[in-house]
């Protein structure tokens, strides 16, 4: 008889030679690979996981030449080995985290449909076609779910407005264009658990009147993009997309279309002009794209991770998904730990949970053995945050309360050799590359920026070009078009703000 060995096919995986490992397994007798997402220990891959009678036996990280190895010692018992890390589900890192959008990550074969029904796939769906799309809006805004991108606009307010445009074409549109910085929480879901949002975007779909979806998936996604094609017409095959979802008279249909590696086209209206086949610029809102979205007709936007949650909400109810967080900020959110960080990877909890807690219970301090001088949340256009506000709640009325922002979720670790000032630069830097050109204050502003941080930074006149830096700061945040501008300022002036010493130089 022979014994299953999980090896995850992530990209993260991968490319620390996942494929070699699952080939040199796959070779020996007795043995059944499954090719699985990532548990999210993104340090100890690849981890491959044993079955065995007492439970799945974790080893890791394991290299191709590590198998004769292991399989010797008794690998496929479970056995003792110095790669060994002990039951799965009782490793602190996950034991401790509530996964409710990511349960499924590293525990099922992400394209098969029968592990995904076992784990409680396509129970919301089921349930959201025994109810109207008001009825599925009305519970959606119960749960409190908001947005899992940048604004973090409540997700069931955004749905009944659609819900309610007038009649005719509707869509709903995922924003899979991951670009900020220490982010890869929607990658791997769209790599390890892809049905999870197929089955959020049918109900989107059944909730609004919407029968066509769109995923606009980053470009430098190879490996999900494979994931999700190969979902998408299993499902459509099982029923559980075309002309009528599981019968029900009700159509969905559902198709991938890769951006082209622009970070401003992670700005929904931006993203929107892409898939209409145009250059990926900002929009003037309004009108708000629930109203006039993609072609012009409403549209639901909303990024992956907002999605992949709506199933467990259908499936398991309002009340339970909103017992979990804080405030106004309910629910869980997938946290990816990266940077200067002894164990990076993906961390869901509910929203509550201190960054001081992330950054040592979870990811273990810093790589270097430092200290962690400052954390930037939020991606490239999140705020720098100092070691005093380390116990701050992940909660987006708590991070602005501190004028910072949760975004998606991305938490990058420095330590006290990081310069500010450079980093401040960067900022202005990234805006003047990634702008779509369409505002004077952010295409002229950012490229303004850069030029005042080196005069200050160089000594000359520095009172002065720091006045002068704030000034445009402000004018960059209030006049801009769209956050990519509007939010520059953040990590700027919070570098100015909070590691003032780093500016220091000569008037």
């Amino acid at each position: 008889m022979s014994t299953t060995v999980y090896v995850p096919r992530d990209a993260a995986a991968r490319s620390m030679g996942a494929d070699a490992v699952a080939a040199a397994l796959a070779g020996e007798p007795d043995v059944r690979v499954v090719r699985n997402g990532s548990r999210g220990l993104l340090w100890l891959e690849p981890m491959i996981e044993v079955v065995t009678p007492a439970g799945r036996m974790a080893y890791g990280p394991v290299l191709p030449e590590d198998v004769a190895e292991l399989v010797k010692a008794g690998l496929l018992r479970g056995a003792a080995h110095r790669l060994a890390l002990g039951l799965t589900e009782e490793l602190p890192y996950l034991k401790k985290q509530e996964r409710l959008t990511c349960a499924r990550l590293g525990v099922t074969d992400p394209l098969s449909l029968e592990d995904y029904a076992a784990h409680g796939g396509w129970r919301g769906l089921a349930n959201a076609l025994d109810r109207t799309g008001a009825q599925i809006v009305d519970v959606l805004i119960e749960s409190g779910l908001r947005g899992r991108g940048g604004a973090a606009f409540p997700t069931g307010i955004k749905w009944r407005t659609v819900l309610g445009a007038p009649a005719g074409p509707k869509y709903v549109v995922c924003n899979a264009d991951e670009g900020d910085s220490g982010t890869y929480s929607d990658r791997m879901i769209m790599e390890g658990d892809p049905f999870v949002l197929i089955e959020g975007m049918a109900i989107a779909g059944l909730a609004v009147g919407a029968t066509v979806g769109y995923i606009y998936l980053r470009s430098e996604y190879p490996d999900a993009e494979r994931a999700l094609i190969a979902a998408i017409t299993t499902a459509r095959q099982a029923g559980y997309l075309g002309a009528s979802v599981l019968g029900s008279g009700r159509a969905f249909e559902l198709e991938v279309r890769r951006g082209a590696g622009a970070y401003i086209c992670g700005e929904e209206t931006a993203m929107l002009e892409s898939l209409e086949g145009k250059r990926g610029i900002v929009r003037f809102k309004p009108p708000l794209p629930a109203l006039e979205g993609l072609f012009g007709r409403p549209t639901v936007v909303n990024n992956v991770t907002t999605l992949a949650s709506v199933p467990i909400i259908l499936d398991r109810g309002a009340p339970f998904y909103r017992d979990y967080g804080m405030g106004r900020s309910r629910g869980t959110l997938p946290i990816q730990l990266a940077g200067n960080l002894k164990h990076g990877g993906l961390v869901e909890k509910a929203f509550g949970v201190t960054l001081r807690e992330l950054l040592y219970d979870y990811g273990g301090g810093s790589a270097s053995g430092r200290p962690i001088r400052a954390v930037q949340v939020g991606g490239p256009l999140g705020a720098f945050l100092p070691e005093k506000q380390f116990d701050t709640p992940l909660d987006y009325e708590a991070f602005a309360a501190i004028s910072a922002l949760v975004g998606h979720g991305g938490v990058v670790a420095f330590d006290d050799t990081v310069d500010m000032a450079r980093m401040a630069r960067y900022a202005m830097e990234f805006c003047a590359i990634e702008s779509c050109g369409k505002c004077t204050p952010c295409r002229i502003g950012s490229t303004r920026g850069v030029e005042v941080i080196d005069r200050v930074v160089a000594g000359q006149k520095a009172k002065a070009n720091l006045e002068l830096l704030r000034d445009l700061c402000d004018t960059m945040t209030n006049g801009s078009l769209c956050a990519m501008g509007g939010l520059t300022p953040l990590p700027v002036l919070s570098a100015l703000n909070h590691f003032p010493e780093d500016f220091a130089c000569t008037p």
